[in-house]
């Protein structure tokens, strides 16, 4: 099937934002951080924001645990934090593990989370520097369960809970890694090689196992299948960072886009055909 209507056009579901990434559908809620603004924000189908939470300082990757606590990474000072409604605390502190800020994560049934980091200084590309995915147990401690990605960004977790896929954005690829019973992850695999010009960031997954993958710099979201054929490619006017399958049959794309100019940052909407699946 492909995934794309005849006729597509993305229209912009919210505005006027700092740098939107970590878009997620939970509880039919569409969710998303602005990261520079250190704010989580929700919305509804009609564009109707409120905020959830506003942080200390800039902050990337939301999840949820079972009991509907909200996981926050606090990027600068690489902390997980947590938001009961009331109360924001610290679940893990990673400094002594992250190379650098931490950055994406992914939150899995049981509530493990996988925090992905920069590695390097994103100022100073002429020393790029491989990272870690740190695992934060159920108990709150952190430990590196893969490690030597340029960049780990956008991650997903497979609907059989067996097979964790993360985007690679300097190493212009998709890796996947076999989640063993403890959390922890196996041998890296090569899922997609992608072109040296896709350098992939935030990523979902649908029910036929396809990955769209959010692209900046081609100002485009990508739809790929495992080996790196690339099926469907949607444009944007800025640049895409994030991108997350939802709404109420699970066909609307919701793009997480940004410009050059202050408060530039957008959701865009397109509908496809094919269905979210997996986490987050």
């Amino acid at each position: 099937m492909n995934s794309l209507p005849a006729d597509f056009e993305t229209r912009t579901l919210v505005d006027g934002l700092l740098f939107p990434e970590s878009p997620r559908w939970h509880d039919n809620i569409f969710y998303f951080s602005d990261m520079n603004d250190g704010r989580v924000i929700r919305t509804d189908l009609q564009g109707n924001t409120s905020m959830v939470l506003e942080m200390p300082g800039p902050c990337s990757g939301i999840g949820w645990r079972p009991d509907g606590t909200l996981l926050v990474v606090s990027m600068q000072d690489r902390r997980l934090m947590s938001w009961d409604g009331q109360t924001l605390e610290m679940v893990c502190d990673m400094y002594s593990l992250a190379t650098y800020h931490c950055n994406d994560m992914v939150v899995d049934k049981k509530g493990r989370a996988y925090v992905g980091n920069f590695g390097f200084d994103l100022g100073d590309r002429t020393h790029i520097k491989p990272a870690e995915i740190i695992m934060v147990n159920l108990d709150g401690t952190p430990e590196v369960v893969a490690d030597n990605l340029l960049f780990p960004n956008g991650t997903v977790i497979t609907p059989d809970d067996k097979t964790l896929i993360v985007g690679q954005t300097f190493g212009h690829c998709l890796t996947a890694f076999d989640i063993k019973s403890d959390g922890r992850l196996g041998a890296p695999q090569m899922w997609a090689k992608l072109p040296d010009t896709i350098h992939p960031d935030g990523i979902c997954l649908d029910t036929e196992g396809g990955i769209w993958v959010a692209c900046p710099g081609t100002a485009c979201v990508y739809r790929v299948e495992q080996g790196g054929r690339i099926t469907d490619t949607i444009p944007v006017k800025t640049n895409a960072y994030a991108c997350m399958l939802g709404g109420h049959d699970g066909t609307t794309l919701f793009i997480a886009t940004s410009g050059n100019t202050y408060r530039s940052g957008k959701i865009e909407t397109v509908r496809v055909n094919i269905p979210g699946a997996g986490l987050p």
